[in-house]
């Protein structure tokens, strides 16, 4: 027992004598200008851009490495001169056991906090499509050195294993002149894995802004003879989980209204490296729309809640789509096949738009305050689309609307109905046929349905046939109504008891115009006794 466990001590010894001679041996073993120059020129031939660094040096512990500090990857010229990526520094582990026989061999890369900067152009060019040329065989990147000395080196391969530790990608798209979206991946760890033409990966990071965890796992870039290393596929998947994204769609949507709310959801990447693509399955939770409005009491910001939105998400740049999209608030569903364009802005577009059972009080009267609000359940079938840029007035579409019994509050209706009801009464009044306030419905704002079909274009809506059905009496509506402006061309005819009476309203929603039909009022009524009737209603309106 002891014989053994003195022969153990031996052995031991005797290894951290040979270790800790390689170790004293690492800077006489590595020919460092060799080196530089070899991790110069294979980076430039992976890369296809020009690298460059101040110099290495060597590292003894706590483990043999060759550092290498303010590392540069050229940017393409054509979009500009600011280095592609940047690294302050990073290091270049050497294999342990080789060092024991006086060999150098080159293990794990390990990158600490590189900076990227990926551009997209205005016509849709990203500055990584000029990265890479056509893939070579590649080596073991092993150099070694012998008791003849010199270092071997050639290959586009420095190491089998890459380590990205807390890196930068910033990720911006610009306009005609200017920048118009940015992202960031911060607080990006990855590691890269080489085995014959595939690199494996798996990370993770956080999107900016909105702190969104992104987790990538299972991710497989396929390298080709031929290809380029933007040309090569790419497949992974993607995991995403953000409590509040009101930072992220600020920077897409703008700053009002303000969209917030908890994203989570699993995302499959395909495509290639310069043209990568995702879908999956997208929960939002609690989403939130909150804007101030000058219409509103007391408090004028308001916040509409949506509990849920499910969507089946697919992203191929510059489309993001969702289909299909559904959501739930307050017993309703709505329902619409999605797609954003984020090129030129954000361009939205909601096909196959379907909304069930929507308590209308929700939305135009608690959110929007809206001046002609209604109450009641909304169905509606139709299409919109809509730049986020300026939604009132850029909504253009078809569609078909079927509101249950409801009422109507905004104060903008009632005065407008109002006034309808007060001339109409007081012409008819003067001509004998006495159609007054009174007469013209006990309850003349609560209705029974509101049903018609529409066209919206750049935020004017039209109507043919809109009919409003209450218990006492029917308006048929056809006109304009610009929802942005406020600008009504609208023809009414109100059906009762007593008759027809038809009005026009023009000028804007805040100050309306009406001009009541005297033919509507005068069906019914002697000539001479009109004409006396319309004299007298002229006086007294000249008296007041």
């Amino acid at each position: 027992m002891r014989r053994t466990l003195k022969w153990g001590l031996g052995a031991a010894a005797i290894l951290l004598v040979l270790l800790a001679g390689a170790l004293v041996a690492v800077p006489f073993l590595v020919d460092m200008p060799r080196i530089q120059a070899y991790v110069a020129s294979a980076a430039a031939q992976a890369l296809g851009r020009p690298v460059k660094f101040s110099g290495l040096s060597v590292r003894v512990l706590p483990l043999p490495a060759i550092e290498f500090r303010d590392l540069e990857v050229a940017e393409d010229p054509k979009f500009g001169t600011t280095p592609f990526l940047r690294l302050e520094r990073g290091h270049i582990r050497l294999q342990l056991w080789p060092l024991l026989t006086g060999r150098v061999e080159l293990g794990d890369i390990v990158l600490h906090k590189p900076a990227v900067t990926i551009v997209q152009a205005a016509d849709g060019r990203l500055n990584i499509a000029s990265l890479g040329g056509a893939a070579e065989p590649r080596p073991t990147g092993r150099t070694s050195r012998g008791s003849g000395g010199g270092s071997g080196a050639a290959g586009a391969a420095l190491a089998t294993r890459i380590k990205i530790d807390g890196g930068q990608v910033t990720y911006a798209a610009r306009g005609p002149g200017e920048r118009i979206a940015q992202y960031r991946l911060e607080g990006l760890d990855l590691t890269l894995i080489s085995g014959g033409p595939q690199i494996a990966f798996k990370g993770d990071a956080r999107l900016q802004p909105g702190a969104v965890a992104l987790k990538v796992s299972d991710g497989v870039v396929t390298l080709g003879p031929t290809r380029t290393l933007t040309d090569a596929p790419v497949r992974a998947k993607v995991a995403v989980d953000g409590k509040d994204i009101h930072e992220l769609t600020a920077v897409a949507v703008g700053p009002s209204p303000e969209i917030g709310g908890a994203v989570k959801g699993t995302l499959a990447v395909a495509g290639t490296v310069a043209a990568p693509t995702a879908a999956g399955e997208v929960q939002l939770s609690n989403l939130t729309a909150t804007q101030s409005s000058p219409q509103c009491a007391e408090p004028r910001r308001r916040t509409l809640t949506i509990p849920t939105v499910a969507l089946n998400a697919a992203w191929q740049n510059p489309r993001f789509t969702g289909k299909p999209l559904t959501a739930k608030l307050a017993g309703g569903t709505i329902t619409a096949q999605l797609t954003a364009r984020l090129d030129r802005g954000v361009q939205v577009q909601l096909a196959d738009l379907g909304v069930k059972a929507l308590p209308l009080d929700k939305v135009l009267v608690d959110f929007l305050c809206e001046g002609y609000a209604v109450t009641g359940p909304l169905d509606l079938t139709g299409a919109v689309t809509f730049e986020t840029r300026d939604i009132v007035n850029t909504l253009t579409g078809p569609g078909q609307l079927h509101v249950g019994s409801g009422k109507v509050v905004g104060p903008k209706a009632l005065a407008l109905v109002g006034s309808v009801v007060r001339v109409g009464g007081a012409l008819s009044g003067a001509l004998g046929s006495d159609p007054s306030a009174a007469t013209l419905g006990g309850s003349p704002l609560e209705f029974e349905s509101i049903v018609g079909t529409y066209t919206m274009t750049n935020g004017v809506v039209t109507t043919r046939d809109l009919l409003y059905t209450s218990r006492v009496m029917k308006v048929a509506v056809a006109g304009d109504y610009g929802l942005g402006t406020g600008a009504m061309n609208l023809d009414l005819v109100v059906n009762h008891k007593q008759g027809e009476l038809k009005a026009k309203v023009t000028g804007t929603a805040a100050a309306p115009l009406v001009r009541v039909s005297t033919s509507s009022i005068l069906k019914s009524v002697d000539p001479d006794k009109a004409e006396k009737g319309i004299r007298d209603l002229l006086k007294r309106f000249n008296k007041k």
